[in-house]
C-alpha cells in the first residue's frame, strides 16, 4: 500500500502560522521604530513599567501553579 501524501489537499489553517509570524514581525518593527523616535527617558520608563508588570505576572502565575499542582 502506498502512503504517499502528494494528492492531499492543503489544510485551510496551514497558512495561519506564517501570517501570524509576519504580523508579529511587522508589529515588532512598528514598535521598535516608535521607540527609536521617542526620548530615551520615556523608553526606559516604559520598559521599566513593562518589566515590573511581567515580574508581577510571573510571581502570580508561579504561586497559582504551586497551589493547583497535582502530585
Amino acid at each position: 500500500m502506498n502512503n504517499c501524501n502528494h494528492n492531499r489537499s492543503p489544510k485551510p489553517w496551514g497558512l495561519f502560522p506564517v501570517l501570524f509570524i509576519v504580523a508579529a514581525l511587522l508589529l515588532l518593527g512598528v514598535v521598535l521604530g516608535t521607540v527609536a523616535h521617542a526620548p530615551l527617558t520615556f523608553s526606559v520608563a516604559v520598559g521599566a513599567v513593562i518589566a515590573v508588570w511581567l515580574g508581577i505576572f510571573a510571581l502570580r502565575e508561579r504561586g497559582r501553579r504551586r497551589h493547583t499542582q497535582a502530585h
